[in-house]
């Protein structure tokens, strides 16, 4: 058994089924408003620039910067909701994001669309207060489903943005970052009437420390024993891994399959589908029956199977069959989210979240250039076979060594070496 997996939950921290609808709909909204951009932001950095090639290599910069506000703020954000509440720092961001849509819909310039994107990438490390917000109110045994289903309302704001977005779009290129900004500041005002705190004065930070509130002081959590460091090196692999979609995907699938914009989307519309799918009805009774280890080497073997066939599939036929294997690797992230909240203590379960999402945020600065190079190298004209599926061989490849890493980190042996957790 894992250290403090006897946990309870503290009558004070049952809070109304409202308050966790909230948190769905929070990152619902939040995933929609940022979706509904994706199709047009392109457009509009083209628009300025005037030069598709010019656009190109800006919106790896845009990328990049929103990237590095991700690694350098959510760990501050996952200490402030430590030591502050998580309500105050949920509103602040909700409100800030939909005030710099607005920002990003009336930009008269490029300058102010760059100071839009860096804005949106330090509101939106709110995430991590969202997941320690589940933390604080879902029992030890009960989180894998609640993160489970935190996830398919990620996945349903991200099937239904991009759709979204591009009707808009259609209409006029800035009504998508308006329609945005309103449904980021109506969540806002919709949180400020039934978003209780859910972290008692009692059981908070004693301070605000701000050797732990910068992404070198918040990784030093994830090494605090040996299993944690293990799941981080594991979550590591997997956002790495994922960075291969956004990265490659329209390019690969219109060289080997002959994809425009319309096939491209429903394939992400079915991948999309497929995870929501897994992550808010499997989850939980896979986890109830088999337990949190099983989930994650299950979802981890199929993510490895599927991304590897995705490497080899030659035709679109073959690529959309790997999707439903590669769609069950979202059986592992609730388990191991879940795992990762009970070897930390309460007042810490928000610099936990910043922590991981300080490593999303190195794995999206990076990923993209290793998946784009290793593709531009695989179908250079000098290759005498081109393999336009390298990218994802690479990634299958990862997963594999990230199937053996989570192995180990969850070897029933392994739990003795767990920290007991601080009282709460």
């Amino acid at each position: 058994m894992l250290a403090g997996e006897a946990e309870t939950v503290p009558s004070h921290r049952a809070v109304s089924k409202h308050a966790v609808a909230f948190i769905y709909l929070f990152v619902v909204l939040d995933v929609l408003s940022f979706g509904l951009i994706i199709p047009v932001f392109p457009k509009l950095v083209e628009q300025f620039t005037g030069s598709t090639a010019v656009a190109a290599s800006t919106l790896g910069v845009f990328s990049s910067s929103w990237a590095l506000m991700q690694f350098l703020f959510s760990p501050m954000a996952g200490v402030l909701s430590d030591r502050f509440g998580r309500r105050p720092v949920l509103l602040i961001s909700c409100t800030g994001l939909g005030l710099d849509f607005l920002l990003m819909a009336l930009a008269p310039n490029l300058w102010w669309l760059w100071l839009g994107r860096i804005i949106s990438g330090l509101t939106m490390a709110s995430f991590s207060t969202s997941s320690a917000y589940i933390a604080d109110v879902t029992p030890p045994e009960k989180r894998a489903s609640a993160y489970g289903m935190l996830g398919a309302a990620f996945g349903l704001g991200f099937i239904l943005g991009p759709a979204l977005g591009g009707m808009l779009a259609s209409i006029d290129l800035r009504l998508p970052f308006f329609i945005a900004a309103g449904a980021a500041l109506l969540n806002a005002l919709y949180g400020i009437f039934v978003l209780p705190e859910s972290l008692p004065r009692e059981r908070r930070a004693a301070n605000f420390d701000w050797r732990r509130a910068n992404p070198v002081g918040a990784l030093i959590l994830l090494r605090s024993n040996t299993q944690l460091t293990g799941f981080a090196a594991v979550h590591f692999c997997l956002t790495l891994m994922h960075n291969v979609f956004p990265s490659i995907f329209v390019l690969y699938a219109g060289m080997r399959y002959g994809w425009g914009e319309m096939e491209v989307g429903l394939v992400l519309a079915g991948v999309g589908a497929c995870n929501i799918i897994v992550m808010g009805g499997l989850v939980k009774p896979v986890v109830k029956r088999f337990g949190e280890r099983a989930a994650i080497l299950t979802g981890l073997l199929s993510g490895a199977v599927g991304v590897t066939l995705y490497a080899f599939a030659d035709t679109g036929a073959l690529f959309w069959l790997a999707v439903p294997f590669a769609a069950l690797m979202s059986l592992q992230a609730p388990a191991m989210q879940g795992m990762m909240t009970r070897l930390v203590s309460p007042s810490e379960q928000g610099l936990l979240q910043g922590a991981t999402s300080s490593i999303n945020g190195i794995t999206g600065m990076i990923g993209p250039i290793v998946f784009t190079q290793i593709f531009a190298y695989a179908i250079a004209p000098e290759r005498a076979t081109p393999f336009p599926g390298a990218p994802f061989l690479l990634a299958g490849m990862i997963l594999w060594f990230a199937l053996g890493l989570a192995a180990w980190v969850t070897r029933p042996r392994e739990a003795k070496d767990a920290a007991a957790i601080a009282d709460a």
